[in-house]
């Protein structure tokens, strides 16, 4: 599917960009229509401010907390809104978008809220692993070394269903999110995969998704755990975030980490794994 590369300016030239308060107005603006009209938006009818995608996991998962070395794994249990905002974009160059249009995709995406609803359950299997990798001093005779490695996967039995807040987003932008969505086939570590199962949009969340930790008026759920999950900065770009990039990604500037209530806990623990349950 081919696809317009050309970059919108988004006004005239040297229009003055909306200060804070302004943008906030605007969102609240557009969350009350969205959460008052059951007009459709990009094809899903409403109301609702929250666009929910929900998926299977087909595969067991794994991502590494950010602080995790490369010989110590701890995965998450849910992906990071850094994770699923880069598996949109790959989705976007896998369906033919030019380059310039999944720049614009991704920092569309920095302004989208992103909350994760786990599975019911998820249990992680700890393992260790005999890997071969380099020594810190290489030679040609001697390029790998055997060493040992931990490693978590994680089996979640359920579905996941992760939200954007639209409030945040253009009518444009939340069609991109429509057509994208269903390309999305894995997300965290390559293999981790999972299957597309529909989309619906809600006035609210409840408390079975994720909660940034310094909202306002967050509620604990009774089953529960916080983590640094990473997000989009306010100047992350593709030039930047970009794995082929030379760059090195600024953290707050880039990349920024943002402590999450995860609705899951601990019931069940023994010699090589963890069993975690979402209170219902």
């Amino acid at each position: 599917m081919a696809r317009d590369a050309r970059v919108s300016t988004g006004g005239r030239r040297g229009r003055a960009a909306p200060d804070a308060a302004t943008l906030a107005a605007e969102r609240e603006e557009r969350a009350r229509r969205l959460d008052s009209e059951a007009s459709a938006v990009a094809g899903v009818p409403g109301p609702g401010r929250w666009l929910v995608a929900t998926y299977v996991p087909t595969a067991l998962f794994s991502l590494k907390v950010s602080a995790a070395t490369s010989a110590v794994g701890k995965t998450l249990l849910v992906p990071t809104m850094y994770a699923i905002k880069m598996a949109l974009v790959d989705a976007a160059f896998r369906a033919g978008y030019g380059e310039a249009e999944c720049a614009r995709l991704l920092r569309a995406l920095v302004d989208i809220e992103v909350r994760v609803a786990p599975t019911a359950r998820a249990v992680v299997t700890h393992t260790f692993l005999k890997i071969r990798q380099e020594p810190k001093t290489p030679s040609r005779e001697h390029p790998y070394i055997s060493s040992v490695a931990y490693r978590e996967v994680a089996h979640a039995a359920g579905e996941w269903r992760w939200a954007f807040d639209l409030a945040g987003a253009t009518d444009e932008v939340a069609g991109w999110l429509v057509e994208l969505l269903p390309h999305v086939n894995y997300v965290g570590r390559r293999g981790s995969f999972v299957q597309f199962a529909g989309l619906a949009r809600q006035p609210t969340l409840s408390l079975e998704f994720t909660q940034p930790q310094a909202q306002d008026g967050f509620t604990m759920p009774s089953r529960w755990q916080v983590a640094p999950l990473d997000d989009f900065g306010p100047e992350a770009s593709l030039d930047v975030l970009s794995s082929y990039s030379a760059a090195s990604p600024r953290r707050d500037r880039h990349r920024r980490f943002v402590q999450t209530i995860i609705p899951l806990g601990l019931v069940n623990v023994g010699p090589g794994f963890s069993e975690y349950e979402r209170a219902e």
